[in-house]
């Protein structure tokens, strides 16, 4: 088994078929879209291959350390950049092609009208530990 992040964009991905902002959908469709994760998380529940998955406000703070004694700096209160991260889900499945068929599954959350939102979800593999060699 291997795990792969789904990451969800707000910005910086490519639009999607149904690119109605979130923030103007009617209260159902935000209450679908999210059952729909949900129902979806579940199922990989129940095959093992589900590890974790979280949604995140838009806003955020970058940080960075500035040297002994000093406060870390910050830069925001939003993050300056195109690519914002709006949630992930984190799945631990037997190959890659299964991690992208998930993501496929993943994309057709409704949005807007209750359509599939057809977004595109960034699939990234988890780095593995190099092999040891014991002498």
């Amino acid at each position: 088994m291997a795990k792969y992040l789904l990451l969800k964009h707000y910005r910086g991905a490519p639009a999607s078929v149904n690119d109605v902002p979130m923030a103007q959908w009617a209260p159902e469709e935000v209450e679908a879209h999210v059952q729909y994760m949900n129902d979806f998380a579940d199922r990989l529940r129940s095959t093992g291959e589900f590890v974790d998955a979280q949604a995140l406000s838009p806003e955020g703070t970058f940080v960075r350390y500035d040297g002994p004694g000093r406060p870390p700096v910050t830069h925001g209160p939003f993050a300056e950049t195109k690519d914002v991260i709006a949630g992930w889900m984190v799945i631990d499945v037997d190959t890659y092609e299964r991690a992208l068929e998930l993501a496929g599954e993943l994309s057709a959350a409704p949005g807007a009208g209750g359509e599939p939102i057809h977004e595109w979800l960034e699939v990234r593999p988890f780095l593995t530990e190099p092999p040891t060699t014991a002498e």
